[in-house]
């Protein structure tokens, strides 16, 4: 790394790979560092491993930087925003790390292994015949390429290996389990034949030359830390220290994978209406306990702020938790509760104007009935996405309306006579023409509900569970809707007549 002073007190780093749609893990991770780094007045960098050229998707990169940013979890250095150690891409560093591959080669800590794809997939099979560990055989330690080119399975095209010694120490101290025994490495292929370096040595010289102090990732790269330890000290660098977090499991207590659950691509919780402010406090409690109070008690319920003002490494549980979904949602509606009207509203957009219901730029009028349907189901939903069903008929012509087989098979002898006692006693509220908005106006959720009562559960003497039903599916076209009483309110007058005279005449 070169002298130059870099800012931050401590800096740390995410780097995913833009092999497709973004992982929920890169999420959990830059949480922690972010975390981490505002606490200590330091840097949080966005780094893009994009070595693999046989998976790269062209998107995904655009995909990581959305959904992070709409996380909040924005980074002080990257390649969309440049910093002092650019570039940030590892494609766009190619010069950088051959030198490194060179001191090593002159060391004697690595060498040229010029075996084919053929002989080390027939070397592996044998060692798993045989039940041997699997690892290279070092057939090409010590030869130079004329030696080797007249043995069998030979490549015309190296790769570089690390010369693991006999000896080497494969424990070290994580911040987070403290001492920890990884297995012995085998001699990792560090340099490939297109020129691009693997994970381990590209890893090892970007934390450097980037002055990463700490390294957060997940469990499952334990194993690779004593390759990581001896290369930095074939090269004479000072290691960041390590904290390996507990991974992100699924009900079967297995690494969740993108393959096995959409959710954990980090882009489906944005598409099910989850609130980033409640994934963000979810995923602090996949490793983190609630906040502990100054009374003893404990707070599930926290901001990032509140978060990264209290964080200790030495409070990670190492074992982590399971992946509850139902949880998620508790805290999603706990959250969307904590929203004020207008934008609990404004985030119930997108996702109306995606089923048709409103446009993208809604008029004036449009948007103030929506603020008073969103009142009424800001606590009956977990999600935005649940919202649409709810929210529709409040946008739909009257004559548009259609009725739910649900809803249809609840309707029994009794509802032709309570929908004619409504549709005559809605009839006298006199609404002076004013409509729904119009503060004069006698047709309000009160009187409407007072005039029901009256009408159908005194007039009829109908219980009010079994007389507000009709009239539910009469305006909504549903079972389940938002208050009755207040949904008359906003659809006005001549809305709710019309349409509870449409049910009536089907019965």
């Amino acid at each position: 790394m070169s002298e130059k002073k870099l800012p931050g007190a401590v800096r740390l780093r995410v780097a995913p790979s833009p092999t497709g749609d973004p992982h929920v893990g890169t999420a959990y991770m830059s949480m922690f560092d972010l975390a981490f780094a505002r606490q200590r007045g330091g840097r949080f960098i966005l780094r893009i491993e994009d070595t693999d050229r046989a998976r790269l998707q062209a998107d995904s990169e655009d995909q990581i930087y959305d959904t992070l940013r709409w996380l909040g979890l924005t980074w002080d250095e990257g390649p969309d925003v440049g910093g002092p150690c650019a570039p940030y891409r590892q494609s766009e560093r190619l010069e950088t790390y051959r030198p490194y591959v060179e001191r090593l080669l002159a060391g004697g800590h690595a060498y040229h292994c010029w075996c084919s794809p053929e002989r080390l997939t027939a070397m592996r099979e044998e060692q798993q015949r045989r039940k041997q560990p699997t690892g290279y055989d070092r057939l090409c330690v010590g030869k130079t390429r004329e030696e080797r080119a007249a043995l069998p399975g030979f490549s015309e095209h190296p790769v570089v290996r690390m010369r693991i010694p006999d000896d080497v120490q494969t424990s070290f101290v994580d911040l987070i389990a403290g001492r920890i025994d990884a297995p012995m490495p085998d001699d990792q292929v560090i340099l490939k034949t297109d020129g691009f370096p693997t994970y381990h040595l590209a890893v090892v010289v970007d934390d450097h030359e980037m002055g990463i102090t700490h390294v957060v990732r997940g469990q499952e790269w334990i194993s690779s830390t004593p390759k990581h330890l001896l290369l930095y000290r074939w090269l004479g660098l000072t290691p960041p220290a390590f904290a390996h977090m507990p991974l992100l499991r699924d009900e079967k207590k297995a690494k969740i994978s993108k393959r096995k659950s959409p959710w954990a691509r980090l882009t489906w919780f944005r598409e099910q209406g989850y609130l980033p402010e409640a994934l963000v406090n979810f995923l602090a409690l996949q490793g983190y306990p609630p906040i502990l109070e100054a009374d003893g008690s404990e707070r599930e319920v926290f901001t990032f702020d509140e978060f990264a003002e209290r964080f200790d490494w030495a409070k990670v549980n190492p074992a982590g938790s399971m992946f509850n979904l139902d949880k998620l949602d508790w805290l999603n509606g706990v959250w969307m509760r904590e929203l004020d009207l207008g934008d609990f509203a404004s985030r119930l957009l997108p996702f109306l104007a995606a089923e048709g219901i409103l446009p993208p730029n809604p008029s004036l009028g449009e948007l103030a009935r929506l603020k008073l349907v969103a009142e009424l189901i800001q606590t009956r939903i977990a999600k935005l996405t649940e919202a649409a069903p709810l929210v529709a008929p409040f946008f739909m012509g009257d004559d548009m309306i259609v009725i739910a087989d649900d809803a249809r098979g609840q309707l029994d002898a009794q509802s032709p006579a309570v929908l004619d006692a409504a549709i005559k006693a809605l009839g006298d509220i006199d609404d002076h023409g004013r409509g729904v908005l119009a503060s004069e106006s006698d047709w309000n959720a009160s009187t409407i509900e007072a005039a029901l009562r009256a009408a159908v559960v005194d007039g009829l003497g109908v219980k009010a569970r079994v007389a507000f039903g009709p009239l539910r599916t009469g305006v909504s076209g549903q079972r389940i809707s938002p208050p009755l009483f207040e949904s008359m309110e906003i659809l006005g007058k001549t809305s709710t007549l019309i349409r509870l005279a449409a049910l009536r005449s089907t019965l």
